[in-house]
């Protein structure tokens, strides 16, 4: 129940902003400053285990968002103190965030864009065996991408909801359209670098190639029937 925020709780979050609250999304340059002005502020990674070993800011605190124990998690912290919040792309952040807010925590910074706008400004993230995957290389992707059919490149993560619910028709495309289209998924979490390099920061994201060239693309959910129109 607590990740379905009611419309009564984001009230009292916008309320309690008012009441000594400091409600903040801050970019990734801002947040590595203020994370530098509060060096003894907790920084929570609200991402599961799996994606935050494979790479995390320096410090930071693994509380899933999702997992059972948030709450309990959360509940060992100062409320009078500030903590910052991040995830991968900016939602579970905020999720959670709302919910500390909501909780009587006064002064939660927030990710914007989560950590692929902080990798997309080169900022410093670490993994506890100091080795971050690397993935596909940019060669590797442009390999995939010269052909003389189309190619059909979808950028997402096994937690994100949009990608989820677009993964079945993107699976009837590269069946149904095999003799003129390829399909190839990219997972952001494991292919780092290679998003990095091409600009992919935020997620989903839709790219249709043609001789190494990209003929369209698209951010966020879309639906089947846009996509087919863009791979005749």
């Amino acid at each position: 129940m607590k990740k379905l925020l009611s419309i009564a709780l984001l009230t009292l979050v916008l309320i309690s902003c008012s009441n000594g609250q400091t409600a903040s999304s801050l970019s990734a340059t801002k947040f590595s400053a203020k994370l530098k002005e509060l060096p003894d502020a907790p920084i929570l990674d609200v991402r599961t285990p799996e994606e935050f070993s494979n790479g995390h800011l320096e410090h930071a605190l693994n509380y899933d968002w999702n997992g059972a124990e948030f709450e309990q998690q959360i509940g060992s912290l100062d409320k009078s103190k500030p903590v910052f919040v991040y995830c991968l792309s900016g939602g579970r952040s905020s999720q959670a965030a709302s919910n500390m807010r909501a909780e009587g925590f006064k002064e939660v910074y927030e990710l914007e864009g989560g950590l692929m706008q902080w990798r997309s400004q080169n900022l410093p993230e670490t993994t506890s065996n100091e080795v971050l995957p690397k993935g596909m290389s940019k060669q590797d992707f442009e390999a995939l991408t010269n052909s003389d059919e189309l190619v059909l490149i979808d950028f997402y993560a096994d937690w994100c909801v949009p990608c989820k619910k677009m993964e079945p028709y993107l699976n009837e495309i590269a069946n149904d359209l095999k003799n003129t289209v390829t399909v190839i998924r990219i997972n952001v979490d494991e292919n780092q670098e290679l998003c990095k390099e091409l600009g992919i920061s935020s997620i989903p994201v839709l790219q249709v190639y043609k001789n190494k060239k990209i003929t369209w693309t698209n951010t966020g959910f879309i639906e089947k029937s846009e996509v087919l129109k863009h791979l005749n």
